[in-house]
Order: C-alpha cells, then structure tokens, then sequence
C-alpha cells in the first residue's frame, strides 16, 4: 500500500526553540488520521510541512509520493482548512465556488454545487453574514471539491458548538467513504477523533508519543489493577505507560503484546482518551511507541 504521508527525522525549529523534532512516520494511503497532542506540541507545525507552507530544518517528509508544494501538480494532491476555516467575508458563497474553480484544476463543479444545495446555504449569502457553522461546512466545501488525494485539516471544529461539530464531521466520514480520501485531522476534542478516525498519531513536546491503527492501539493497552508494587519488577513483556499507586494498591496502564493473564491483577481495557491521556503526561525522553507497518496494514 502507498504512503500518504511519509517522513524521517523530520524536525522544525524556530530560531532556537524546536517545534518539532525527529519525527519518524509511515501513514499508508486511506486512513483518516487523528492527530492530538497539547498546546504547542508540534501538531500545526507538522500539518504545515505536510502542506508545504513550511520547510523543515532537518529530515524529510514525502506527502502524496511527491515533496510538498513541489509544483502544481504536487499542490494539487493536497487540500488543507486551516483552524479558522478560512473564507473571504465579503465574497458569497458562489464567488467562492467560482474562485475554487479558477485555482485548481482538478476541481469538482457538481460536488461542490450538490453540497451547498445539501447543507441549504445560499449561494448568493456573503461568508462574513454566515453562522461560524456554515462557515466551516464551505470551507470543507472548498477542500473536497478540490478532490486531493489528502485532505489536512487543522482543528476544524474547535469554535463550533456540538450540533455544528457533529454536522461536520458526519459530513467528512460521508466525503471518506464517497471519494476515498485520506485524512489528516488535528483536534483536542478525543471524543470527536474517537468517531471518526482509524489512525492516530499524539504529539507532545514536539515528539512524537504514540502512532498506530486506532484499533490495534486499543487491542494491545491495558488497564490493570492490584497490589502496590514496584513497575520496575513486571514482566519484560509488560510496558508501563502510566502508573498511580498509593499503599494500598497500583493502578497501571500497560501496553502488551498478548492478553495480561497474571491473576494477581484486575485487567480492563482502555479507551481512547485515558489512552491518549497516558502518553501524553509521559515525559518525551520515553520511548516512542510506533505500531509497525506489517501491522497496519
């Protein structure tokens, strides 16, 4: 399978603070990935390397099988919506459908039509007059009709309410399955990333935490529960990701290849956000946990 998104070593720095180091991933074609991580983690800055709008101070990355923004025929393979969901107040929406016409050729006029017919906005209505909804829904308008081969997204629904959030992404799994996109969704909001993506990446500290199929990562995390013990002392096959203990008992959160069956423990599994939320209070000197491509696939 192709990658849609491929790098080594990939680090950004601004003058002397790195925003992002030694990023290593292999994203196979096809997946819609989540990309979580706290406040100046790394995560625009990585989404703008993927896009083209930055170059890296070290390392490579490879988007598409192409450099980014390396020509007109790389630019066209991918479609980014930045966090404001940016649109032009003063234009309406068809000026818009007409200015994503005339700037890339591969537009789709009968998608993008069908879709503001669909949502019920009016093509004659200037952007600045719409709700901050409808705002976003034009602008994911924009970035499928262009039909990419990738579509970056960057915390597209971080300002809508529920309803609005909820509408948006029912929209992106519909434009996922319809036109076999891939996806690239950065988003503090797990619960939205647990609906919707198959792939997740966490950033933190400018590193890269936790890659893997959503998945294969829950399958192999566990919450286990039992008498206070030093982690240092679990089997070798037993990866501590988190742990809390007081005298009486430990809670850990482990990762494992093959089902934890020592009755000494009480084992449960764990969702996304405890998981998400254990490696992102790891310190980012641990190592990185990548699922393999073999695995993946």
């Amino acid at each position: 399978m192709n990658s849609v998104l491929r790098t080594q070593g990939l680090g950004k720095r601004y003058r002397k603070r790195w925003a992002l180091s030694d990023c290593t991933l292999d994203i196979p074609a096809g997946r819609v990935v989540g990309l979580v991580g706290p406040n100046g983690a790394g995560k625009t800055t990585l989404l703008n390397l993927a896009a083209g709008m930055q170059t890296p101070t070290e390392g490579t990355i490879e988007v598409c099988g192409g450099r980014p923004a390396g020509g007109a025929a790389q630019l066209a393979k991918v479609g980014f919506v930045a966090q404001d969901t940016p649109t032009y107040a003063g234009l309406s929406v068809r000026d818009h459908l007409r200015l994503g016409a005339r700037l890339n050729p591969g537009w789709d006029g009968a998608l993008a039509r069908d879709r503001i017919v669909r949502l019920g906005l009016d093509p004659g209505q200037r952007a600045g007059n719409l709700s901050g909804g409808q705002r976003a829904q034009l602008a994911l308008t924009l970035g499928i009709a262009k039909r990419p081969e990738l579509l970056i997204l960057d915390e597209p629904v971080a300002s809508l309410d529920p309803l609005a959030r909820r509408d948006f992404l029912r929209d992106l799994a519909e434009a996922v399955t319809e036109l076999g996109l891939s996806v690239l969704l950065s988003s503090h909001l797990v619960s939205d990333l647990e609906q919707t993506c198959d792939h997740l990446l966490v950033l933190v500290g400018s590193r890269l935490q936790l890659a893997g199929d959503t998945a294969e990562l829950l399958a192999t995390h566990y919450r286990i529960t039992g008498p206070p013990c030093d982690p240092g002392t679990l089997p070798s096959d037993l990866h501590v990701i988190s742990a809390t203990c007081t005298d009486r008992q430990a809670t850990l959160l482990v990762r494992a290849d093959t089902p934890v069956q020592d009755p000494a423990w009480s084992v449960s599994r764990v969702g996304l956000e405890d998981l998400v939320l254990a490696y992102m209070g790891r310190s980012t000197t641990d190592p990185v946990h990548r699922t393999t491509l073999e695995a993946t696939r």
